[in-house]
């Protein structure tokens, strides 16, 4: 279900950010409008989209998606309606890949859990799911690949 994971340090990135903190039934609502609302933003800038867009989700809860809809840019993107700048540093986290419709990242999420525990790890409390390639790039959801990334402590 997911590519052996490793350890990595990220780059530097900066963003264009939506903020969203939602009951997890909304999320399939919400994401496409937040993407289609940022990417249009960071175009107008011309400053991206500079790379695949992600989320980042700051803590896991059952009920609630408390998290930011994420697009690389080169420059600091100029607020505009509920766009606004961020900026990820560097950090050491655990990846891997998840290949297929996004119904299944659950169950990817749970198995990468479980081997970060296995070998011993200590996470944080935030995650983030890169879109490497989606439905925008392929209509078979089996094409699809999302990065699972877990900043370590």
């Amino acid at each position: 279900m997911i590519e052996p994971p490793i350890i990595t340090k990220t780059t530097a990135q900066l963003a264009a950010v939506i903020h969203l903190t939602i009951p997890r039934s909304q999320i399939q609502s919400v994401m496409g409008p937040g993407l289609s609302e940022i990417m249009e933003a960071v175009k107008a800038q011309g400053i991206g989209p500079a790379g695949s867009w992600f989320t980042h989700h700051f803590k896991m809860d059952p009920a609630t998606f408390d998290f930011e809809i994420c697009v690389p840019v080169t420059a600091p993107v100029t607020p505009v309606g509920r766009v606004t700048a961020g900026a990820f540093p560097v950090v050491t986290v655990v990846r891997t890949s998840y290949h297929g419709g996004y119904e299944g990242l659950g169950a990817a999420w749970g198995e990468f859990k479980a081997w970060i525990a296995t070998n011993g790890h200590t996470t944080g409390p935030d995650i983030y799911e890169c879109y490497a390639v989606g439905p925008e790039s392929s209509p078979n959801p089996a094409d699809w690949r999302t990065e699972l990334r877990q900043p370590l402590v």
